[in-house]
């Protein structure tokens, strides 16, 4: 006889990982809900809602659910020739729809046909995109006007222009913090003791010294401070209506 497993006996085990997941996806929902155009809780929503839908239908024993940066450029996309965040987010019900449908009838067969340096050019495409879109907020530039400025066209200036108004309201405390959150990112796993620490991810060090540094800033009245306007915002819900 098959002795029943209590749903906290392996809560030991799974703590630490699930903890890492979370603190890791936490910036990640926020980031990737920023750079895709939709509201920042928006991603906060949709990390939740598919952690506890998958964790609970799917059947594999190991399972990480979180936000997809491949995606980001396809749904700004999306939400920019559809005019509104409401018809993305009905057009992605449609998706889902179809897409559960086919994973009922076994179609996922058709992605054989699909030569992998397609995929990998989109990917690689997506990424460069995503990349381009945050330097000017790395500089601390956050002008509306690159959110949707299209840069990749077939014209040279465009790129040119695109760059040289980069520069154009460049803010000091935002390209310092930058700097370390990226010298973080690249050096942290490469020290041996702070890799075996896995409670403490490059991406969770990382968001909390840019935190700390911008609250220095501020404390001491200095000018690199990043002001308000210039940070992410969560609206605060004082009902269900509200999400």
């Amino acid at each position: 006889m098959k002795k029943a497993t209590s749903i906290f006996s392996q809560v030991r085990g799974n703590f630490s990982s699930g903890l890492v997941v979370f603190l890791v996806a936490l910036p990640l929902c926020l980031g990737i809900a920023l750079a895709s155009g939709a509201p920042p809780l928006s991603g906060i929503i949709a990390g939740i809602i598919g952690g506890l839908v998958i964790g609970t239908i799917s059947n594999s024993p190991i399972s990480v659910s979180g936000p997809a940066a491949g995606l980001a450029a396809i749904v700004f996309a999306a939400i920019t020739d559809l005019g509104a965040f409401e018809l993305f987010l009905c057009a992605g019900v449609i998706a889902g729809a179809i897409q559960f449908i086919l994973g009922v009838v076994r179609a996922g067969g058709i992605s054989n046909y699909f030569p992998n340096n397609v995929i990998e050019g989109m990917l690689a495409g997506i990424g460069v995109i995503i990349f381009v879109k945050q330097i000017p907020h790395a500089l601390g530039n956050d002008k509306e006007n690159f959110a949707s400025q299209s840069i990749f066209q077939d014209s040279e200036i465009a790129i040119g222009e695109y760059f040289s108004t980069l520069w154009d309201s460049v803010h000091l405390g935002a390209l310092l913090i930058t700097a370390v959150a990226l010298f973080i990112m690249l050096v942290w796993d490469k020290i041996t003791y702070f890799k075996n620490i896995k409670l403490l991810p490059a991406a969770l060090i990382a968001v909390i010294s840019g935190i700390v540094l911008n609250q220095i800033f501020i404390a001491t009245g200095s000018s690199l401070a990043v002001k308000a306007e210039h940070l992410v915002k969560l609206p605060v819900l004082e009902s269900a209506g509200d999400i």
